[in-house]
């Protein structure tokens, strides 16, 4: 397999925020369902749910000098809009903001301060890309403001990754490769991919996710999924090639996890100083 020359960039830690129902919270991804029935919400696995809001940790990550954290809203409802703006509002150009954005709405995340716009499922219809959609949303917010979410998952062990979209519940024909990688780098600034089958669960990386994109990813991606450690950090930052960022969610101890911090922000800064 050919592979490209690593980068010269830095990898960086990317902080997030989940909102659901107007809290910050860390779910297992693979549990979420659009449905709104009581088996569905029986199966919704929640790791953790913050007392405080999202504007405290837009506030936190601003002060830290953390950039290109992203914040997803993963319902639709008004009390989660009212938040993820104020935090937005708050903390101009700290978060990039993802979760139901399409082109009606993309501009005014942007005009209430977001850095980026994070798409994924709204340029999809019955599992397929439609390019012209895509095209449409780049020209409109921009090329260097639009990261693309190409969250995905294995239909089979050892297979082929698939973009998965709605709430990651629904398998798409697109299959993350270098083609399609190379493809979509000409619409978007980014890539964030959250390794779907270990997202939220503490258990690991998906190594084979990271090498892929540190081979083939033309443009920075950002890793989302299983980090438990500084280890993990440190096999991304290995395998990712310079090219892929990651994000810690359920293991940092802000949300419950025993991984501090403080300890991730240092090693952020060793990055930073050693490039």
């Amino acid at each position: 397999m050919q592979t490209k020359a690593s980068s010269s960039r830095p990898m960086q830690f990317r902080p997030c925020i989940d909102l659901h129902k107007g809290k910050v919270k860390q779910i297992v991804g693979s549990t979420l369902s659009d449905l709104e029935n009581r088996a569905a919400k029986k199966k919704l696995l929640t790791n953790f749910v913050a007392r405080e809001s999202p504007s405290h940790y837009a506030e936190l990550y601003s002060s830290d000098g953390l950039s290109g954290g992203h914040m997803i809203l993963l319902s639709k409802d008004e009390e989660t809009q009212v938040v993820a703006r104020r935090a937005l509002r708050d903390f101009p150009n700290t978060l990039q903001v993802g979760g139901g954005v399409d082109v009606r709405n993309a501009l005014s995340y942007l005009d209430d301060g977001a850095s980026h716009v994070i798409v994924t499922s709204s340029v999809f219809k019955r599992g397929e890309l439609q390019m012209d959609l895509l095209e449409r949303l780049s020209g409109v917010v921009g090329r260097h403001r639009l990261v693309l979410d190409l969250s995905c998952r294995r239909r089979d062990h050892g297979g082929d990754y698939f973009v998965v979209t709605d709430r990651w519940q629904k398998y798409t024909s697109l299959k993350v490769d270098e083609a399609t990688l190379s493809t979509l780098a000409e619409y978007c600034s980014e890539f964030l991919v959250h390794g779907v089958d270990v997202e939220g669960k503490q258990l690991g990386i998906d190594s084979d996710l990271v090498r892929l994109l540190g081979d083939f990813s033309p443009i920075p991606a950002t890793y989302a999924g299983g980090v438990c450690d500084l280890d993990d950090l440190e096999t991304i930052k290995r395998e990712g090639r310079g090219m892929v960022d990651a994000t810690v969610g359920s293991a940092l101890d802000l949300f419950g996890g025993t991984l501090r911090y403080e300890d991730v922000v240092a090693w952020h800064r060793e990055q930073e100083a050693g490039a």
